[in-house]
């Protein structure tokens, strides 16, 4: 089975773009009791739609892109590079330029307690990616087991296709250097 990562359609697509680096999320309720974690070292991002994205993103001038309730495309895949908790609320917003979310939501996740569903632990969790543009994206259709408030499904078993990495080599290091300098880690 493939594994994806259900994130917010419009950060899929800052993320297919360019623009976004790094994950930043709390978990779902439905995490168990495990809680979330940054498990797979590869993994699909699966776009959901949720109306109230648009005043949570800084992305100017954004439409939030129309949903097909009959299929779903994934367009991208994303590696994962370096993933831990965060437990100073300083220190995750110094990650700013590497991400979409605005800081109303970065504070609420930071918060949030998912297990008990009220407000509560400090903490997030991180995960810097290279994300890649799948040629051509995959259809597949919609099924109820992709529903429900987790971060992570199973997906039908999918042919091999082409990846390229939406940023170069150089725009990649960079971030990735800048992203280090922040956690004061080591790749």
């Amino acid at each position: 089975m493939a594994v994806a990562f259900k994130e917010w359609a419009l950060i899929c697509e800052a993320m297919g773009r360019g623009e976004q680096s790094v994950i930043l999320r709390k978990g779902g309720i439905a995490e168990g009791k495990g809680g979330f974690g940054f498990d797979h070292p590869e993994f699909y991002l699966f776009p959901t739609w949720f109306h109230g994205q648009l005043e949570k993103v800084r992305i100017p001038d954004v439409v939030l892109p129309v949903q097909d309730p009959e299929r779903v495309t994934l367009a991208h895949v994303a590696a994962l590079e370096w993933s831990g908790r965060i437990e100073d609320l300083e220190l995750v917003r110094r990650l700013n330029a590497l991400h979409m979310l605005d800081d109303s939501l970065i504070e609420e996740r930071f918060v949030y307690d998912a297990g008990s569903g009220s407000l509560g632990g400090s903490g997030i969790n991180v995960a810097f990616v290279r994300v890649f543009r799948i040629n051509p994206p995959v259809l597949l259709p919609m099924e109820k087991a992709f529903g429900g408030c987790r971060s992570w499904i199973e997906l039908p078993e999918i042919e091999p296709t082409a990846l390229v990495s939406v940023l170069s080599d150089e725009e990649h290091e960079s971030r990735k250097s800048h992203f280090s300098e922040i956690l004061e880690i080591s790749f």
